[in-house]
């Protein structure tokens, strides 16, 4: 027998009914400091509506991902969703695919390699869109994400994934966080939204947009709280061993919203505050002043317009 099904065997039979106590003494002693009972480190108003799952099979979750996608920004919320184990109930409360422009096999970050399960024109229309970090910005793939969008309760973004929900432009004047290195790039890239600094995540309506990388574990747990509530959420985490309280607290990604110095001894990338070393980084001058740069892309953008970086 898989793991997982006996886990959802041991689910129907009250194997985790016992955990609730143990759960809620975790996560008591583990919210922000001054948070009330209850309000589990939300500020007021800031919490979007519930979403209702179907009456009847999962919610669809699909995942699009292109070339040099970050394995953490999607897995990370895979692991999450694929955890979630309902009391009473046999089938999964979340399919998971993959989506890309073709089932071709896809070569990740660190070179792991996937094969997707559906094309654009193939997927199932999702209720649940992911966008990790990665390569790909097609007029096929925006225009993808557009289209399902319209019909998703949540389309939400990982990391630098909240580069491409922004070029559909669904982002425009509303409220968006992404990778902290990447701040200064999208602030200066996409001026119409309203980019959140130091947030582990941010919920606009149907939309939502993680921080860097785990960021995006807390955001899939906060999903499946608006599903299912907070108990089946705290469960989830209970299982993976998760003992990170970003799902929580929006606001726990605080420590990544103070700008950093670049000086002579510790010279920073001007596009993205990525400490370079000067005798091996890409180098450009302006106004008499010579600015390194993490990488030659990052000097071209530099390049292009000094002026707005300075």
């Amino acid at each position: 027998m898989k793991r997982r099904e006996f886990l959802q065997r041991a689910t129907a039979f009250g194997f985790l009914a016992a955990m609730p106590s143990a759960v809620s003494r975790l996560v008591a002693g583990s919210r922000p400091a001054g948070a009330p009972a209850g309000a589990e480190g939300h500020e007021p108003g800031a919490r979007p509506r519930p979403l209702t799952p179907p009456a009847q099979g999962s919610v669809p979750v699909a995942f699009l991902v292109s070339p040099g996608a970050v394995v953490i920004d999607f897995c990370g919320p895979w692991e999450v969703f694929q955890d979630v184990m309902i009391p009473g109930r046999m089938d999964h409360p979340f399919d998971l695919y993959i989506v890309a422009e073709s089932t071709e096999p896809i070569r990740l970050s660190g070179g792991l390699t996937i094969v997707p399960e559906y094309t654009l024109e193939s997927a199932p229309a999702p209720k649940v869109l992911v966008i990790p970090a990665q390569r790909g910005r097609s007029e096929a793939m925006l225009a993808w994400i557009r289209k399902a969008a319209k019909g998703a309760d949540v389309t939400m973004s990982v990391c630098t994934g909240a580069f491409l929900l922004a070029r559909t432009g669904l982002l425009a004047n509303r409220a968006a966080t992404t990778h902290h290195d990447s701040y200064k790039q999208f602030a200066m890239e996409y001026p119409a939204v309203r980019l959140k600094r130091g947030a582990r995540f941010v919920e606009d309506g149907n939309l939502a947009s993680a921080g860097g990388l785990t960021s995006g574990i807390d955001l899939a747990l906060r999903v499946v709280e608006r599903y299912y509530g907070s108990d089946v959420a705290k469960k989830t985490a209970y299982y993976m061993e998760y003992q990170g309280q970003g799902w929580l607290n929006p606001a726990a990604n605080e420590v990544y919203a103070s700008v950093a110095v670049s000086t002579d001894a510790h010279p920073l990338c001007l596009a993205c505050s990525m400490e370079v070393d000067k005798a091996t980084a890409p180098k450009s001058a302006y106004k008499g002043k010579a600015y390194y740069f993490c990488s030659q892309e990052h000097k071209e953008l530099f390049d292009k317009a000094p002026a707005r970086y300075i």
